[in-house]
């Protein structure tokens, strides 16, 4: 239990300060330089921002079905066939149509409770997309009391992040963002919100972390904070101690469904673009580039005669995306874009969101040991999803596939044999994987069979002829990683690294 484990953490620490004092009873050691203490009260700041920090209340309706107490469908046995007009039909149908007998059950309403923020005097509120999301009715709550009813201007769902508008009889308090470029880990952080329900509640704590990827989105850029951050915290703001906000509380990591210290809030600096194009379009206007990235590994490095892990590796470009006709090929590794570096792969996807449509960028790549600056006309990104296109099967003549040994992988050039068995596109052209042997480094950079060979060390290849070729050239220049582009049967390419021995 918490409170044990905080008992034993204490008595530890007594132990640990006893054992200090018998070790040099004669000797005071002054404590080391520390950086100015806390602030001694955040009672002034708290009452100068809590005004425009609000509670949001939705509704929405649900169907209802015969459920149990425990609101899971309950099994029933099959109503019994009646004759036509018997007696017994009215009472059998409301029994097994209906369980309780009070009549057909009817719709009912849930409700949900979030937080939000006030950037605009004339009604303007920044929440979390899921506190309202599927929200038939939205009520915001304020701190004096008033509730004023909400339409909503825009949400984009990869951020998370909605935009409301209500409609006061005066000026509502409002606040502003900071840069949250500027936060440094360590730095003092306080979030104000309605946990559990519990309206304008106050936590302190510090900026525990930056750029935390949790996995929730392609945009994911967080600030991890300690202070206590609670369901019903959702779209609340974070605030630095000049009273901007920094980030919107949107997620912790929690066992037990309550804060233990790791919260997630998305940065202003993330936010702000997208917020604006909300309040002004109603929607979000991304940039696109028209590529398909992955993260260099050390391994990928290596072989590209890199010094470090760094960038952005192109693994395939659309043929309808700005990144084509710019010269921007598979096989190439973003370093910067806009004038800023791209330090890892998560990098890219945010500095293209942000990047207004139309504009001209310069992006600096390394393409086989040189760098080069292409010129892009970002595009706008498409938000709905495509579907993929069936491949036609085509007539080629069966014939015996020929294997060749190599890397920990058998392969073979494309036959018709091997293109249906491993549903590969009638247009797929390369080598393709027959087998993977186990324990080999094939097998940890998960190649599969079926897997497509299009490349090896930056050349492309046709047949296996062409890969051992190419595998005993980079052998004689001493590179000690060979890097394969691979294909799968849908046509999503990826770059892995081989070791040559």
């Amino acid at each position: 239990m918490p409170i044990q484990l905080n008992t034993l953490m204490r008595r530890s620490g007594a132990v640990a300060i006893a054992a200090l004092i018998a070790a040099s009873p004669a000797t005071l050691v002054a404590p080391p330089a520390m950086a100015a203490a806390g602030p001694p009260s955040v009672a002034d700041l708290s009452a100068e921002l809590i005004d425009a920090v609000v509670n949001i209340s939705t509704s929405q309706t649900v169907a209802s079905g015969n459920n149990d107490e425990e609101g899971e469908d309950e099994p029933r046995a099959p109503m019994p066939k009646l004759p036509p007009g018997s007696p017994f039909e009215e009472f059998f149908n409301q029994f097994f149509n209906n369980k309780d007998g009070r009549g057909p059950q009817r719709p009912r309403k849930t409700e949900a409770l979030g937080s939000g923020f006030v950037i605009d005097p004339s009604g303007i509120i920044v929440t979390n997309n899921h506190v309202i999301d599927d929200a038939d009715d939205i009520e915001v709550n304020f701190n004096d009391g008033s509730k004023l009813k909400a339409k909503l201007l825009g949400r984009d769902k990869k951020v998370d992040v909605a935009v409301l508008k209500v409609d006061p009889p005066k000026p509502l308090k409002a606040v502003k963002f900071a840069d949250s470029d500027k936060v440094r880990v360590g730095d003092w952080a306080m979030a104000i919100g309605n946990p559990f329900g519990l309206s304008s509640t106050v936590t302190l704590g510090i900026i525990s972390a930056r750029n935390r990827d949790i996995n929730s989105g392609p945009y994911d850029n967080y600030l991890q904070t300690d202070a206590a951050i609670n369901k019903g915290n959702s779209g609340g703001p974070l605030f630095d101690m000049d009273g901007g906000v920094i980030g919107i509380n949107t997620a912790i990591i929690s066992p037990t469904g309550g804060s233990i210290g790791l919260g997630f809030s998305m940065p202003s600096a993330t936010v702000q673009p997208v917020i604006e194009q909300l309040r002004l379009y109603g929607e979000t206007r991304r940039g696109w580039l028209g590529v398909r990235i992955q993260a260099v590994s050390d391994d990928i490095a290596e072989s590209l005669g890199m010094q470090k892990a760094q960038g952005a590796l192109i693994a395939g470009v659309d043929d309808k995306g700005p990144a084509k006709p710019a010269g921007i090929e598979p096989g190439d590794v973003i370093l910067k874009f806009d004038g800023h570096d791209i330090k890892e792969m998560r990098d890219l996807p945010r500095l293209v969101a942000d990047t207004p449509v139309d504009k001209k960028v310069e992006v600096v790549i390394l393409r086989k040991g040189q760098t080069l600056t292409k010129t892009v006309t970002v595009a706008r990104l498409d938000e709905s999803d495509t579907a993929i296109k069936a491949s036609t099967r085509g007539t080629e003549t069966p014939e015996k596939p020929k294997i060749t040994k190599a890397l920990g992988l058998e392969m073979s050039g494309i036959t018709k044999e091997l293109r249906d068995k491993y549903k590969l596109a009638n247009d797929a052209k390369g080598v393709v994987v027959t087998k993977v042997e186990n324990g080999s480094s094939a097998e940890d950079k998960q190649v599969r069979v079926g897997d497509v060979i299009l490349q090896v060390g930056q050349q492309a290849v046709s047949n296996p002829e062409d890969v051992s070729k190419r595998i005993e050239e980079l052998k004689k220049s001493g590179t000690k990683q060979a890097l394969l582009l691979l294909s799968n049967a849908q046509g999503e390419l990826r770059f892995v690294a081989l070791a040559l021995n």
